[in-house]
């Protein structure tokens, strides 16, 4: 009976070391997709040379209540907006639709107090404000460092 024991005592101690190797490995394995996620956000700091935008971001104007509202049509990745400048004149209604085409992003100008919701690969949200101050006022993207690595724009208003 006491061999028994032994033997069962001796599995429960060989057993052990495995779950502590599998606890390394789950470990190892995590470090090692935190540090692809964070490298692959790395991207192209230089905006100078990113996108411009597309000839399908240009405004669209469409009535609603009577007044024009300026449409653009904003595309969002990491790091940068389709568009870096967008003009309008004072008093115009301005609508933003926003579509994040990979990772997690939103679109906000304090100065009018206008923001979207933050939005996930392949979603969008929209929002309108009445651009009322003339002066150039920067837009961004206001997810954790991604203003600061250039996820940025200007809105001139004229």
């Amino acid at each position: 009976m006491e061999e028994k024991e032994t033997s069962e005592e001796q599995k429960d101690q060989n057993e052990m070391p495995a779950k502590g190797n599998s606890m390394v490995w789950i470990a190892v394995v995590a470090a090692a997709i935190i540090g692809i996620i964070l490298f692959s956000r790395g991207g192209n700091k230089d905006s100078a040379t990113l996108s411009q935008g597309t000839p399908t971001d240009a405004p669209k104007e469409s009535s609603a209540d009577n007044q024009s509202v300026k449409s653009f049509d904003v595309s969002a990745k990491p790091f940068e907006f389709s568009i870096k400048e967008i003009k309008v004149k004072k008093g115009d209604r301005v609508r933003i639709n926003l579509a994040v085409t990979l990772g997690m992003h939103d679109w906000v100008i304090e100065e009018f107090n206008a923001r979207t919701k933050v939005v996930q690969t392949g979603q969008s949200d929209s929002i309108e404000f009445v651009a009322d101050k003339i002066g150039t006022f920067e837009y961004y993207c206001s997810v954790p460092t991604h203003r600061q690595q250039g996820m940025v724009g200007k809105l001139i208003v004229e």
